[in-house]
């Protein structure tokens, strides 16, 4: 049903991406820059980062025949990959290793930080590049399907631009602590979808 499979593409690319859980980094990043110019970066970064998934999306079949990848196999690979950012997430792992990216970036003064590191790899990193495959993968060539995960992605990537735009109102509204809750919690529901993925390639694995 291209509703089902529309809602269950926003939840997971949603969770792997998680615009509210960017917003520290982004303040950390943009440090020191005037609003606009602020804004300026979120928009640039959103839109590298959309521009990247769209591609995922259109060429992710015919990348995997190329390379002769069965699509239970990468579906059982991606499982396990989205299960790991899940993990790191739940753990907190991930927080600190964005942190630590965030500072790194500050500190070498990095030119164009809309590229680098909020876009890649922290928006369209291989979590969300990997679940954009599998979704097109769902999709099984069905048009209205693979266009319901353009728009998908469109809105995922509007909807960092809107938490980037409101980073410091939405940071200072959930606090360290109501960030910390936010990731363990988007963190297990992504884990739940990431075994979920596993399910569907072993059991396609040994339907076949």
């Amino acid at each position: 049903m291209p509703f089902d499979y529309a809602v269950s593409a926003l939840l997971t690319l949603f969770v792997v991406v998680d615009p509210v859980g960017l917003t520290p980094t982004f303040l950390a990043v943009t440090d020191g820059l005037p609003r606009t110019a602020r804004r300026l970066v979120g928009v640039r970064a959103s839109v590298i980062a959309g521009a990247i998934l769209l591609g995922s999306a259109l060429i992710g079949d015919w990348l995997l025949e190329t390379l002769q990848i069965s699509l239970a196999a990468f579906r059982i690979a991606g499982g396990l990959l989205l299960f790991s950012i899940a993990s790191e997430m739940v753990f907190g792992v991930r927080i600190r290793r964005e942190g630590e990216a965030a500072e790194r970036a500050v500190e070498e003064r990095v030119r164009n930080v809309a590229a680098f590191p909020l876009a890649i790899p922290l928006m369209a990193g291989p979590g969300a590049i990997t679940a954009t495959v599998l979704l097109a993968g769902h999709a099984h060539g069905n048009w209205l399907l693979i266009a319901s995960l353009l728009v998908v992605i469109a809105l995922v990537a509007a909807s960092c631009v809107v938490a980037f735009f409101f980073a410091e109102r939405i940071s200072g509204l959930l606090g360290m602590t109501g960030n910390i809750v936010l990731s363990r919690l988007l963190g297990v529901l992504l884990a739940a979808l990431a075994v979920q993925y596993v399910v569907d390639g072993v059991r396609a694995i040994l339907s076949g």
